[in-house]
């Protein structure tokens, strides 16, 4: 049994045993490989049941009735919202002439498009995803305007979805057309002629559509004014229908180029000759081991991002005329840090690095020779607005304590200027950020990210929360958030650990995190929380670890693994069942860094040994406070994972510190949630967090 909390005004807490819900086992097992493995809670894999619902309702219950318990959580929620409470806009891009930018304008829960015809004119709403929906829960994914400017397609998502709609909408009038398409999916949305090509599945079977494996993935062209049903069918490969397809047309509408991916850690890369009648869809890149991004084609050339034989990745261009990858030339050759983008403006090229988990961003010559670099205020976050075909050129800058702020750039002057700052109700100079690297226990040198108040004293007693992804070839940087502000103020540490599994330093440190190598990632880990401790920024018992998805993996196989290293562990939307993830909606996507149970006993060997769900310890060792979110619409990770996790936590000889889970209503993976939802969630994580530290609220 865990322990509730009970209160008397100005008093820490006495305990009590919770009552956990009681989950039904049944006799369920699968076979692998001739190992029989007990599934006492395969129930719960039917999200959709009325016995689920019912199981989710009664631990809602017990979760929300803990968290309100907690003294301050309404006070933290309160600052959550004040600090979330500043206008937040977005970087201007230009259209025809026509400057576009989101706008929030505080507390919205989702930002709102503007248009104005000058950068110093009068916005006009163009479209506003908050009267989509009452509470929010619509969100608007993107937008893709058509070549003329005429009209604008835009897709948006239903309670965290990973399901699109795709709607147009007439631009000179903002009213919409009849154009409506339906369960489009992990789609790009590439204009051309007088239509748009996009990806999509079949309609799926009606009260699975967040749980079924998709399958069959296709390209259609749809021409604006007629329905979907007549949508014509453009691209599909039967032979593969675990892949996922999509296409991208460049502003010439040259050619389209479509990619395959899903089978490996790449994609394989295809193309179309649009200006030559009858041409056919050439295969050009196949190894798929490889990633090939397209980044533009000025007349026949196309320019492409890649890491074949360039870990760190390399610019190379090809001609459409002969275009396999045999006849590519490199323009920008592999360097020593990690390339992140490129493009064409001014006659220039615009390029950005990854060095040290930080942006840096240069101006080259279209022939691939270095000229400057533009100068950010500290190490951080850019991303880069502009055109080939327009001078102007903006770019947002963010950091840890550097609120995301928009910069007028001048390619002539190598100048930035400030062109909108936010107005946030804190003070950036009473923070300190460093950056040290660490040894992991295979004598890797490893970075991490440390952000305190200034006055910081090693004494081993800081309430810290580390925080780590490390997987898919996903990269953190620097980036600012609200909600972290709180547990800093009242003197935590907030850690970001640049974990192996990701990309900061090209593939080979990615592949150093996959598949047999996945251990690393948890080595990794530990690592970072035993250099806090041995160096006295904190101690297991003022220690909280964090992260989602397969970040939401990380920290429930490192439970596991050092239970004793923990106070608080809060896993988020986690892969936890490392033996079946593959046989939910996009599941089998993460076979490239996973591998998976059924493809040999040696593999399904080494994911059993490690995977969060089946080795949760039984023998009475103290677990951390656990609180374990998902939400019922999450069609990426779905819920059933954490449903099975958090019942076998309870069921388990754990220890008293409380074993919750929170499970959020009309969201989903996290993507598109309205503000008020994210506060509520947030209050509630870092308010168990807090508590369970030991933290007093200020």
């Amino acid at each position: 049994m865990a322990t509730a909390l009970l209160f008397a005004c100005g008093q820490k807490p006495k305990q009590e045993a919770i009552s956990y819900p009681e989950t039904a086992k049944t006799d369920s097992f699968h076979l692998y490989w001739g190992d029989t493995v007990a599934e006492p809670y395969a129930w719960l894999e039917n999200d959709t049941s009325a016995e689920t619902m019912a199981w989710v309702e009664a631990q809602n219950k017990v979760t929300f009735d803990y968290l309100s318990k907690i003294p301050f959580r309404e006070n933290l929620k309160k600052r959550l919202t004040e600090l979330a409470d500043y206008e937040k806009i977005g970087v201007p891009f230009i259209e025809k002439g026509k400057y576009y930018f989101f706008k929030n304008d505080g507390l919205q829960n989702q930002s709102v498009l503007y248009v104005k015809n000058s950068l110093d004119g009068e916005a006009e709403v163009l479209l506003d995803p908050n009267k989509l929906s009452e509470d929010g829960t619509v969100a608007l994914k993107s937008i893709q305007f058509s070549r003329d400017g005429k009209y604008m397609s835009y897709a948006i998502s239903r309670s965290g979805s990973d399901w699109e709609e795709i709607y147009v909408m007439e631009l000179a009038t903002k009213q919409l057309t009849s154009d409506k398409i339906e369960w489009a999916k992990f789609s790009s949305i590439s204009w051309a002629g007088d239509g748009f090509y996009y990806s999509a599945y079949n309609a799926p079977t009606k009260g699975k559509e967040f749980s079924n494996v998709n399958e069959y993935h296709k390209i259609f062209y749809h021409k604006i004014g007629t329905t979907q049903a007549q949508d014509k069918l453009f691209y599909e490969n039967k032979n593969f229908p675990k892949r996922f397809y999509s296409s991208s047309v460049p502003e010439e509408e040259g050619a389209i180029f479509i990619y395959e991916g899903g089978a490996n850690l790449g994609n394989r890369l295809f193309v179309q000759d649009l200006k030559k009648a009858g041409s056919k869809v050439v295969e050009i890149a196949s190894d798929d081991k490889y990633d090939y991004s397209v980044i533009d084609m000025i007349g026949n050339t196309f320019y492409v991002k890649t890491n074949i034989n360039a870990p760190k990745y390399k610019l190379m261009k090809g001609d459409i005329t002969n275009p396999k990858i045999e006849n590519w030339v490199d323009v920008i050759p592999e360097g020593e840090n990690v390339l992140l983008s490129a493009g064409f403006t001014n006659g220039k090229m615009l390029v950005s690095y990854d060095k040290d988990a930080s942006v840096h961003s240069y101006i080259y010559t279209t022939d691939g020779v270095r000229e400057k670099e533009i100068e950010f205020p500290t190490f951080g976050s850019a991303s880069f607005s502009y055109d080939k075909k327009e001078k102007e050129i903006f770019y947002a800058f963010t950091s840890f304590t550097y609120p995301t702020t928009i910069f007028k750039y001048d390619i002539n002057t190598n100048k930035s200027e400030e062109y909108i700052k936010p107005m946030v109700k804190f003070t950036p100079s009473d923070y300190t950020t460093e950056q040290i690297f660490y040894t992991s226990k295979d004598g890797t040198k490893v970075p991490m990210f440390l952000i305190y108040k200034n006055g910081l004293k090693k004494n081993g007693q800081n309430p810290t929360l580390l925080y780590g992804y490390g997987g898919f070839n996903v990269s953190l940087r620097p980036s600012f958030s609200t909600f972290r502000l709180p547990f800093l103020e009242n003197g935590g540490i907030y850690v970001m650990a640049n974990l192996r599994g990701g990309g900061e330093y090209g593939e080979e440190w990615h592949i150093a995190g996959t598949k047999m190598n996945k251990q690393n990632v948890f080595d990794d880990f530990i690592a970072a929380a035993e250099y806090l401790i041995k160096e006295k920024y904190t101690s297991s018992e003022k220690l909280a670890i964090n992260g989602g998805s397969n970040g939401g993996l990380l920290v429930g196989a490192v439970t596991n693994q050092r239970p004793e290293l923990f106070k608080v562990a809060i896993p988020e939307v986690g892969v936890m069942d490392m033996l079946r993830y593959h046989l939910f909606t996009i599941g089998w996507n993460w076979a490239s860094d996973y591998g998976r149970s059924d493809e040999s006993q040696e593999m399904y060997n080494y994911l059993k040994a490690y995977s969060p769900l089946h080795n949760i310890k039984n023998d009475g060792t103290p677990y951390p406070a656990i609180l374990v979110t998902t939400a019922d619409h999450d069609d990426r990770v779905v819920p059933a994972h954490s449903f099975k996790y958090a019942a076998q936590l309870q069921a388990y000889n754990t220890g008293n510190a409380p074993k919750l889970i929170r499970i959020d209503t009309k969201a989903g993976h996290g993507g598109g949630k309205p503000i008020a939802k994210v506060i509520e969630e947030e209050a509630d994580v870092f308010g168990f967090i807090m508590w369970n530290l030991g933290m007093q609220y200020k």
